[in-house]
């Protein structure tokens, strides 16, 4: 298995994701009501560490499912797959 392949996403991280988007709408909708910026920024700034905490599970989650399988049918590849996950987290941040 390697990183790329399709990752089952459970409903934890399928939540977070809507409640994200409840974010993003709910910036949106600030700013058409001409809110303070201070106060969007802070709703944009939430949804910004949000998103990227949502991104780092998805890429933990898969690296320990990828590992374990890997381990699992004894696949020389771990390392590669550790270095891919690296990468991903690395460019998330």
């Amino acid at each position: 298995m390697n990183i790329n392949q399709q990752t089952t996403y459970d409903r934890a991280v399928i939540n977070r994701i809507k409640r994200l988007q409840g974010q993003i709408n709910g910036a949106l909708k600030m700013m058409e009501e001409g809110k303070d910026c201070k106060e969007v920024v802070t709703q944009l700034s939430a949804a910004k560490s949000a998103l990227n905490r949502t991104m780092n599970v998805i890429v933990s989650d898969n690296l320990v499912q990828c590992v374990r399988e890997s381990v699992l049918n004894n696949d020389e590849k771990t390392d590669e797959l550790v270095s891919q996950a690296v990468e991903l987290l690395n460019k998330s941040s």
